[in-house]
């Protein structure tokens, strides 16, 4: 699968799983299982990233709950018009980026944010871009969260056991996400199942 089709993918995405369609169905268990975590661990005025944030429904919900500081990155230039439309407050007090992880992330100063999570973003990254998650973990400077797919739900579509396909251009690869942080010197210090997701609480070692 080329990363370049991939990326295509994402950017030019409509209907189910767009934008629009996440604007539409607003916060869910993982938006409130995300500001729980943060909540326990951090201040209001913490400065926190969404990696993959789209329109921005899970941060719309940490808004909503008194978090300040809120930044985030997507691919698709799409997700932050639906963002003017539908979270016009959040849009305009926010800080976005525009672009791939690969692209963005790197421009960041080490520790720049309080917190960083992700919902079902890094478990579509290609392996030949895995260099990535050492760089979520540089820039984090305390908390990082992941709510990501870890196996599959439904037989996979694929005869390797470790990707399926959402769809012809979509790859979900399957990671064992503590030990991928763990190895980077973060400590997993709480996990949370739900029946999609497993949401995984990282600190950053003093």
């Amino acid at each position: 699968m080329d990363p370049d089709t991939v990326r295509d993918a994402w950017r030019e995405r409509a209907g189910e799983y767009s934008p629009a369609y996440y604007a539409y169905r607003g916060p869910n268990e993982t938006s409130a299982v995300i500001r729980e975590a943060l909540s326990a661990r951090l201040d209001r005025d913490a400065a926190v990233l969404e990696l993959g944030c789209g329109s921005g429904r899970h941060l719309r919900h940490l808004a909503a709950h008194g978090f300040e500081d809120l930044s985030g990155v997507d691919i698709d230039p799409g997700a932050f018009e639906t963002m003017r439309e539908t979270y016009p407050e959040l849009a305009s007090a926010g800080t976005f980026h525009c672009g791939s992880l690969t692209e963005v992330v790197g421009e960041f100063d080490d520790g720049a944010f309080d917190a960083v999570y992700s919902v079902e973003t890094l478990q579509h990254v290609p392996p030949d871009a895995e260099s990535v998650f050492g760089e979520i973990a540089r820039i984090t400077d305390e908390v990082l969260i992941t709510a990501e797919i870890e196996e599959p739900t439904t037989e996979p579509a694929s005869a390797d056991p470790e990707v399926n396909f959402v769809d012809d251009d979509t790859p979900l690869y399957y990671r064992d996400w503590g030990e991928i942080f763990g190895s980077l010197g973060l400590t997993e210090v709480d996990v949370v199942r739900g029946d999609r997701d497993t949401t995984r609480t990282f600190r950053v070692a003093d």
